[in-house]
């Protein structure tokens, strides 16, 4: 394969899923020179450790990432230690809460044994951007402060929003901003990707590289949001529509079965490694009934659960989602649990880690999501007696009890 059908694949991959990408005559020149006389160059991804576990959506920056490793790039894995203690107002309509340093750390800790699961550690430097914001200064931060003024800070829609509702703008979320985009002064990066959300503080990067005069502004390449399990709002623990990617094998296939036809399209576009070319025949197979559906969100499943586990994890996942839904069997590893009384079903419910709360298990009976002993029920006051019995919620999940 000739250099140039080398450059062309490689800016295909990258463009591939984007929603945006500003400068992409920097990043055709920089993947050039790469395949032309072996020059690496920079891809800063930012990640602020503000929760324990990624999800789904956090891995198409990964994916992406993968990406420009493959094609000469040298990863920049941000933890933005120091500015998590602020947290990103990005979407927000109220200032966040701050965050412990322990728990920071501990997060960041989780997050770095997470990502290389999908990009390559060889090929990644992992920096804290509290080694220089630390030692930035009060001099260095009103330096910083002269180079952006209110009102381009107030053009931000989600600022824009809250200041004509007269709601609450902390001077340090006017700082985040700022901050993110001194991260790649001091790391001189030639990319940096993010979601379409932070269009706003990737550009910030661009100005204030620029205004500090370093030679470089790094291109942006944007990646859109992806869709949680509804297929509507973005994907989110708080809302309950997450995968996430250190679930169990079992649950990661089911959730992905779970998701729409349409749906399935959009994840293996931003999310499969398959090629472009690969998806649309599928597609065209399935719209001329060549192939099921089913079989096509079946693959999808097994790769993304191999991704994060094993094969051979993610055929077992497969077995054991056949045997419980195709079969109508029991799975092979309820969990148990004892009591010594007599036990409200909702109690039991919720004890046994299948419900959330007791009210939930309520509107589950009373909507026909519980069975006992795989036999529907309506009665949300029964209580369990003397005996052993197996509990389910919906499809997938189970617990068995015993009452002493």
């Amino acid at each position: 394969m000739s250099k140039k059908e080398q450059i062309e694949i490689a800016l295909s991959e990258i463009n591939r899923g984007t929603a945006e990408i500003i400068d992409i005559e920097n990043i055709e020149k920089l993947i050039t020179e790469f395949y032309e006389n072996g020059t690496t160059y920079s891809v800063k991804a930012g990640f602020d450790p503000t929760g324990a576990d990624l999800h789904l959506g956090h891995t198409v920056l990964l994916q992406k990432l993968k990406v420009f490793q493959k094609h000469g790039g040298v990863v920049q894995l941000l933890i933005g230690d120091f500015t998590a203690t602020i947290g990103d107002p990005t979407g927000k309509s109220e200032t966040r809460k701050v965050l412990d340093r322990a728990t920071i750390m501990a997060n960041a800790k989780t997050y770095q044994d997470q990502v290389f699961n999908v990009i390559d550690e060889s090929k990644t430097e992992v920096v804290f951007n509290s080694k220089w914001l630390n030692s930035l200064g009060a001099n260095g931060l009103v330096s910083l402060t002269t180079l952006f003024n209110v009102a381009r800070m107030l053009e931000r829609d989600d600022f824009e929003k809250r200041y004509k509702s007269g709601q609450s703008i902390s001077i340090s979320e006017f700082l985040y901003p700022l901050l993110q985009g001194y991260d790649s002064v001091e790391l001189k990066s030639d990319i940096e990707i993010g979601g379409t959300d932070q269009k706003f503080n990737l550009l910030m990067g661009r100005h204030l590289q620029r205004a500090y005069g370093i030679g470089k502004e790094q291109a942006v390449l944007m990646m859109p949001i992806l869709e949680g399990l509804d297929g509507v709002q973005k994907m989110s623990k708080s809302l309950g529509n997450y995968i996430g990617i250190t679930e169990e094998p079992k649950d990661i296939y089911a959730k992905i079965l779970s998701i729409s036809d349409e749906l399935m399209w959009r994840y293996y576009e931003i999310l499969s490694d398959k090629s472009l070319e690969d998806i649309t025949q599928m597609r065209e197979d399935v719209a001329n009934g060549l192939l099921h559906p089913k079989i096509v969100k079946e693959n999808l499943a097994l790769e993304i659960t191999t991704r994060f586990y094993n094969e051979e994890s993610a055929t077992m996942a497969k077995s054991e989602f056949d045997n419980v839904f195709k079969s109508n069997r029991l799975p092979t590893d309820i969990a148990e649990f004892e009591v010594e009384e007599s036990i409200w079903i909702c109690k039991a419910l919720v004890d046994a880690g299948i419900e959330p709360s007791t009210s939930q298990a309520r509107r589950d009976i009373k909507q026909g999501a519980v069975r006992i002993d795989q036999e529907k029920i309506s009665d949300e006051k029964i209580n369990l007696e003397i005996g052993e019995y197996i509990l389910q919620v919906g499809k997938r999940k189970f617990a068995k009890v015993k009452v002493k």
